[in-house]
């Protein structure tokens, strides 16, 4: 058993506040991992505030780097003293992980996102020999050190920050992923995104390495659309201004876009998305709205090949996905560092704060 601090939401709506929590032995599928920083993620928030079923007090975070200390008999990824990315975890024997589409694994929500336990329902942290929520994403890596599924790890080179890698785990994952595992732009297509935060900010990094020569950003703070531009961004469509759709018709001459990546959760944003397809255009949906949302199609201007697609974490195989974005970030081609703030771990909340306020767009806590 491991002794170590952890950030704790003890009832829904209430901050973070850290606490001592003990960690089971691993098992010959799970690693200890210490960790060197983890990045802040949106889900976390939802789930924090409430908005969707996790067990409470729980320990959350789930895009954690860091450095093993342990491993379980079991165990052939990586050994203690590997340094280490972690992200999503699942059962890698159902027939879509077998298909190499991990992220749609039969037991994704219970063993990721609500259970807050292992498969079998045991428990990963205890507080005071009582069971609190854990194994969030395989990995709860609010913690200096977490009990992590080996499905969950993919072993880095020791010389790559682990700071500027911790976002690549989900939200980089699943922007980049989202435009080439789902769009996959020919050469010459308009790409549009919605939403310049750190999902919407990474699809506009990811289509920049693309043979896609027009990606438009859509967002409604001016100084978010600037970085897009550095980014990659070709035009910009501040939402503020009113008339997206018209905005977006004229920029490509009423043609429409070949593909768009919706990560707002706003389902009249996601409409609008839609109604600008080009023949043949693809939207993705990446913003997770409340549950039971729906959205109206016209279903005439669907028979023209267009279609809409939802996705989770970029439909990514992390062990092939995630070493060429390091190798990207690692390079300099992909510069997720202009996204990051770093917080101190006993600063979360003011990370989160931040982040609610806008002031920051991906936060990094570092241990």
């Amino acid at each position: 058993m491991t002794t170590t601090q952890a950030a704790l939401v003890e009832k829904a709506g209430e901050p973070f506040t850290l606490s001592e929590v003990e960690l089971d032995d691993p098992r010959p599928d799970e690693v200890v991992v210490r960790l060197v920083a983890a990045g802040v993620c949106h889900t976390d928030l939802t789930v924090a505030g409430g908005g969707l079923p996790f067990p409470l007090p729980g320990v959350l975070g789930h895009e954690g780097a860091g450095v093993v200390e342990s491993v379980g008999s079991g165990v052939s990824r990586v050994q203690p003293g590997d340094h280490v990315l972690l992200s999503f975890t699942s059962c890698g024997r159902c027939g879509n992980c077998r298909d190499g589409h991990p992220a749609y694994c039969a037991t994704w929500l219970a063993m990721n996102l609500l259970g807050g336990v292992r498969a079998d329902g045991s428990s990963t942290i205890t507080r005071a020999q009582e069971t609190i929520g854990g194994h969030f994403f395989g990995q709860s890596s609010f913690s200096r050190h977490a009990l992590v599924d080996e499905r969950s790890v993919v072993k880095v080179d020791a010389d790559v920050a682990l700071n500027l890698i911790a976002p690549l785990g989900c939200g980089v994952q699943t922007g980049a992923g989202a435009v080439w595992n789902v769009l996959n732009p020919r050469p010459g297509a308009t790409i549009a995104v919605t939403g310049a935060g750190s999902v919407g900010l990474s699809a506009i990094m990811a289509a920049a390495l693309t043979p896609a020569t027009r990606i438009i950003a859509v967002d409604r703070i001016e100084q978010r659309l600037r970085l897009a531009v550095q980014l990659g961004a070709t035009d910009v469509v501040n939402a503020t201004d009113g008339g997206v759709a018209e905005q977006l018709a004229e920029i490509t001459g009423g043609a429409g876009v070949d593909g768009v990546v919706e990560t707002t959760g706003n389902t009249a944003v996601l409409r609008t998305a839609i109604d600008c397809l080009a023949a043949r255009g693809t939207a993705v949906i990446v913003g997770a709205p409340p549950f039971g949302s729906e959205v109206a199609l016209d279903v005439n201007a669907m028979l023209g090949g267009r279609q809409v697609v939802g996705i989770t974490l970029g439909d990514s195989e992390t062990e092939r996905l995630l070493p060429v974005l390091v190798a990207l970030v690692r390079s300099g081609r992909m510069p997720v560092q202009k996204l990051i703030t770093e917080y101190g771990f006993s600063q979360i909340q003011t990370a989160v704060d931040d982040m609610v306020a806008g002031k920051t767009i991906k936060p990094v806590l570092t241990f």
